[in-house]
């Protein structure tokens, strides 16, 4: 569980709640059920009219790495790397196969098979790195998902704001009905705002950070792998693969 992520969406929260009441003005003015459907609905509506089905649905998959990140622990990469160099050394690259039959990454399994097969340290890397260039494009693609939420939800709100100054105009003869109106009007935008920097931003930008810390990872597997396939000691394959720690 990411701490800080929840942390700052709850201090973020709780200080737009706190300013309203330390104002003297009521929490409960700030939930508003209308304005909430006209931003989030259309928020998500104007988001899955511009992205396609695949990568709108990996963007709401790879939300949850705010709170739950993926595991790409490069120390720990560090150490089954030279875990598999040293074994590939003493009893040969076709070990490695039994190696790949047990790793449940799809990207790491697949460079140990290429080296069980016997394939040169510039084939291995050639193959692997489009696997990194595909897998960069698509998470990017997805990650922009959310910016483009963060784009439209401003817009909506002050959709919502006019709407609701539509709905006060109806009413101008019916004082006991201007509230609801103005009420909708003005929390639209409290939504929009509110949901554009506290939430969508925020995620986008802590995925992009997610996604450049697996493509480190992965970059740092193929260096690996390549040091394997050439045969280089463990001692130089650690010096090397240190610096990729952080």
């Amino acid at each position: 569980m990411e701490k800080l992520s929840l942390a700052g969406l709850l201090i973020g929260v709780l200080g737009v709640i706190g300013g309203q009441w330390l104002e003297g003005g009521a929490i409960s003015a700030l939930v508003q059920g209308t304005a909430f459907v006209i931003v989030f609905g259309g928020t998500l509506g104007a988001v899955m009219l511009q992205t396609p089905f695949r990568i709108f649905v990996a963007a709401i998959r790879m939300g949850r790495w705010v709170f739950v990140t993926p595991d790409v622990s490069a120390p720990a990469l560090q150490d089954r790397l030279l875990e598999w160099c040293n074994q590939a050394r003493r009893e040969g690259l076709l070990i490695l196969e039994a190696q790949a039959s047990k790793c449940e990454d799809p990207f790491l399994k697949k460079g140990l098979q290429l080296l069980a097969d016997g394939y040169a340290a510039e084939k291995v890397r050639e193959v692997l790195a489009v696997d990194i260039q595909s897998y960069e494009h698509f998470r990017w693609s997805a990650a922009r998902v959310w910016e483009a939420a963060a784009g439209y939800a401003p817009t909506i709100g002050m959709l919502g704001a006019v709407l609701g100054l539509v709905h006060v105009m109806e009413r101008l003869g019916e004082p006991a009905q201007l509230g609801a109106g103005i009420a909708v009007a003005f929390i639209s935008t409290i939504y929009g705002v509110g949901f554009a920097n506290l939430v969508f931003l925020p995620i986008a930008s802590k995925l992009k950070i997610q996604i450049q810390q697996q493509i480190a990872y992965y970059e740092m597997a193929v260096d690996g792998f390549e040091l394997i396939a050439n045969g280089e000691n463990p001692h130089f394959v650690k010096g090397k693969l240190e610096g990729y720690l952080f």
